[in-house]
């Protein structure tokens, strides 16, 4: 177990690190969802926390260099879902304040769905890569 202090310096629990690739979303999901449980996120926020990291995952295998790290964390009263890729990168500018259109591109639905369904999203890029933090406070609402 891992612990680490917050900027607010509330201790944070290390849950989860681990590497990914396509093939591991499946299993990845399951995993978070069951860790989200325990940590005591109640649905609809708990489906709602899950289909954040799925968005967020996906991205970082299709632009991101098809592979990545997810760090879950627990604190006191919030769950923290930590994903880094190998990509370009990208600048929180980037993701659409409104719901984009559907048209061919149909980039930046899934990040503006993560913003919508959590309590916190950041954007930052790495010396290589990039990296999304979301937050979600734990109970039912």
């Amino acid at each position: 177990m891992t612990l680490r202090l917050t900027p607010a310096l509330e201790a944070e629990e290390l849950l989860l690190d681990t590497r990914f690739r396509a093939v591991d979303l499946g299993k990845l999901r399951l995993r978070v969802d069951e860790l989200a449980l325990t940590a005591g996120l109640g649905q609809p926020r708990r489906a709602e926390f899950v289909l954040a990291m799925h968005e967020v995952v996906c991205n970082a295998v299709r632009h991101g260099g098809g592979s990545g790290t997810l760090r879950l964390y627990q604190s006191r009263d919030t769950l923290r879902c930590q994903v880094s890729d190998e990509g370009p990168g990208f600048d929180e500018g980037s993701v659409p304040r409104s719901l984009p259109e559907l048209g061919a591109s149909g980039e930046g639905r899934g990040l503006w769905l993560v913003r919508r369904m959590t309590d916190s999203m950041e954007v930052s890029t790495d010396t290589v890569g990039a990296r999304v933090t979301y937050t979600m406070r734990l109970g039912s609402t």
